[in-house]
């Protein structure tokens, strides 16, 4: 059973994102928060493995929130739940070790999915998201800097693997792209994930887009 727990100060919201949940069989909603200090408090002796928070709430808001939430012993896996008027926000708590990103419109089965994939560690970024967040928020360093700092442990697959993660490809699409089987796929997103020192193949988006690998628009 995943053990889901649900931040959001509006009660409407909270009880709605309950009932998607909670149709599920194998989820089960074990506390609700109406901040993000609150939801830390729960998160600590309720222990969920999947934290789905809003970005704005009061008092401790959804930013301040996941860094918090990741940073406890028994860590849950953090789904920002955003709209596009505050993309700034989304991409610092992706920063900050937000595992994944969605929409409040998410429909209820890719909501559920992407609870599941949180807790597997192959999370799905809402690819709207995505687009907006990079082109509007991402910088644009030097790519031959950035590279020799930070891609220089990677081997040239490894770094193929991890610009193909930036653009939002699955692994089955990966290995559809590089006509390798997906476990090969799964074993190079692990070491890039491992040698980069990365939670998720959240935080491979950033690193990506920082690095120069990929631009903005592009």
């Amino acid at each position: 059973m995943i053990r889901v727990l649900i931040a959001d100060d509006e009660a409407i919201v909270r009880d709605g994102l309950r009932a998607i949940v909670e149709l599920e069989p194998d989820l089960d909603v074990v506390a609700e928060a109406a901040d993000g200090a609150e939801a830390v408090e729960l998160a600590r002796t309720r222990s969920p493995d999947v934290a789905l928070v809003d970005i704005r709430m009061p008092n401790v808001d959804g930013l301040e929130a996941t860094r918090r939430l990741v940073a406890l012993p028994s860590a849950p896996r953090v789904l920002v739940l955003t709209t596009f008027d505050h993309n700034e926000y989304v991409y610092e708590a992706m920063k900050a070790g937000a595992s994944g990103f969605l929409l409040k419109d998410v429909r209820r089965g890719q909501l559920t999915d992407a609870i599941r994939k949180a807790v597997e560690g192959d999370v799905l970024v809402a690819p709207a998201i995505t687009r907006r967040l990079i082109e509007e928020f991402c910088s644009r360093p030097s790519p031959e800097d950035a590279r020799r700092t930070k891609l220089v442990d990677l081997t040239p697959r490894e770094v193929e693997v991890l610009e193909l993660v930036g653009r939002g490809l699955s692994n089955a699409e990966i290995a559809q792209s590089l006509v390798v089987a997906e476990t090969t796929v799964k074993t190079h997103v692990a070491r890039v994930l491992s040698k980069l020192d990365l939670r998720d193949r959240a935080q491979a988006v950033v690193v990506a887009y920082e690095t120069g690998l990929l631009r903005p628009g592009a």
